[in-house]
């Protein structure tokens, strides 16, 4: 079974942190996702996830982020249910992010004013431009060569 999501948007506030009694810390933001496609009028859309970080990851998302930054997300789906304090029940489907990667340069630079932001391994990384792309960023990925050795 695979349960695995990953997104590229803007964040639409800026994050929110709370820490748990056991002192685990939680930060919470929603990502703006534009869709692929145009309304009738020609309008794009975009769909709103909210994604919850925690414990180191939660910190550096606090730290580094703010509302209009540029980030990629990965993590799982989680879907969740909780009563109210109206007594109803209550239905939250979020992204329980794994890794964070700051994809521009935000003004929002902690007070020890470091260049780079860290990604989600906590390494300073330099983050590259939406039209740069660094040949290291794309290990993992497979090199299909030509369309003739395509495996389908």
């Amino acid at each position: 079974m695979l349960n695995k999501v990953i997104l590229v948007g803007r964040l639409t506030r800026d994050p929110e942190t709370r820490y748990l009694p056991s002192g685990v810390s939680v930060t919470n933001f929603t990502v703006a996702v534009d869709r692929n496609f145009t309304s009738q009028d020609g309008q794009r859309g975009a769909d709103f996830i909210p994604i919850v970080t925690w414990r180191k990851l939660a910190e550096l998302c606090a730290n580094y982020l703010a509302k209009g930054r540029l980030v990629a997300v990965s993590g799982r789906l989680q879907t969740r249910s909780y009563d109210g304090q109206d007594g109803q029940r209550r239905y939250v489907t979020e992204v329980v992010a794994d890794e964070v990667q700051f994809l521009d340069r935000g003004s929002s630079a902690p007070a020890q004013g470091n260049a780079a932001a860290p990604d989600a391994t906590g390494a300073a990384r330099e983050t590259a431009s939406a039209n740069e792309v660094d040949s290291s960023d794309m290990e993992g990925f497979y090199d299909l060569g030509s369309e003739d050795e395509l495996p389908f």
